[in-house]
């Protein structure tokens, strides 16, 4: 049955779900679904801002057409990728955005986002985005 009356909405409603509930599961946030989506958001916009803006591009040809739209949300390319090279500079991101929320662990939330990332993106655009990150960074994804 149709959601919206349209095939592709429904389809990337359908797809974002799954990427939620994957990260409620990773996480144990079980029907904490505004968590999940703040987890994703905050990790995707971490993530974009230290990516050149072609693997960005390249990274969000890879997101479902719904997630596309908030990884893209407030972007400027304008001094991008970040220099900042250090695991707390990345963690500092999603903490920033958790900031009324104390159960919140940024690693935890990073690593489960990025896991999700491996589930659903192809292998080979996941290498080359942690090809580009620096070792500290790039430590968070799982092996």
């Amino acid at each position: 049955m149709s959601t919206t009356g349209l095939e592709a909405f429904d389809s990337t409603l359908q797809k974002t779900n799954i990427w939620l509930n994957d990260i409620m599961q990773e996480l144990g946030w079980e029907g904490e679904r505004q968590r999940a989506y703040l987890a994703l958001r905050s990790v995707l916009h971490a993530l974009r801002d230290r990516l050149t803006v072609e693997e960005a591009l390249d990274l969000g040809a890879q997101l479902p057409m719904l997630v596309r739209g908030f990884y893209y949300e407030g972007w400027k390319i304008t001094g991008k990728p970040l220099k900042e090279r250090h695991r707390e500079d990345f963690l500092a991101h999603i903490t920033h955005d958790f900031r009324n929320d104390d159960r919140m662990d940024a690693e935890a939330i990073a690593r489960a986002v990025f896991t999700v990332i491996a589930r659903h993106a192809s292998a080979g655009e996941v290498e080359d985005v942690k090809r580009i990150l620096p070792a500290e960074l790039r430590a968070l994804w799982a092996a």
